[in-house]
């Protein structure tokens, strides 16, 4: 009886613990994630300001809006891809479906549009695999919502924690 107390004590100590971790809103601060915020914000501007015609910008490899393993991806709120430099090949598509982990079975991009028009901006936490990779990694991502020619959408751009 005392060892099933103790063990009780301990693993809701342990899960208290977690349990921040576990739902945690954000990203812990760095400046990789103050960088993806301020990338993303500058980006809503110019999608409110230029409509689509930013995404020829945001497609430099090698430019601000696209180096290494971060880049800008842009949905619109029916879930269509409507921009993605490092996966052309979602463009045009739904991107539902995919679960945000193995234990939280919502589509990310569900969780994106959610964020987009319920806060107008935020983080999302999600499993997605680094550009040349199959095997998901966790990544969190920023995403704001922006009018894209009269239409409304979102943009956003993530970074994989180290």
């Amino acid at each position: 009886m005392k060892a099933s107390i103790v063990g009780l004590v301990l693993v809701s100590g342990f899960l208290a613990v977690l349990s921040p971790a576990i739902s945690a809103d954000a990203p812990p601060a760095s400046a990789e994630s103050k960088n993806i915020e301020t990338l993303v914000t500058k980006a809503a501007a110019e999608i409110d300001k230029r409509g689509a015609a930013a995404y020829t910008d945001f497609r430099k490899k090698g430019s601000v809006w696209f180096q290494g393993d971060t880049y800008l991806f842009v949905y619109n709120l029916d879930g269509v891809v409507l921009l993605n430099p490092a996966f052309p090949e979602n463009e045009g598509t739904k991107g539902t479906g995919r679960a945000r982990s193995a234990t939280n079975p919502q589509p990310f991009s569900e969780a994106f549009i959610e964020m987009a028009k319920t806060k107008g901006a935020g983080w999302v936490d999600y499993m997605y695999p680094k550009p040349g990779q199959t095997t998901p990694s966790q990544k969190w991502s920023y995403v704001h919502k922006v009018t894209i020619d009269g239409t409304p959408g979102l943009v956003g751009a993530g970074f994989y924690p180290k």
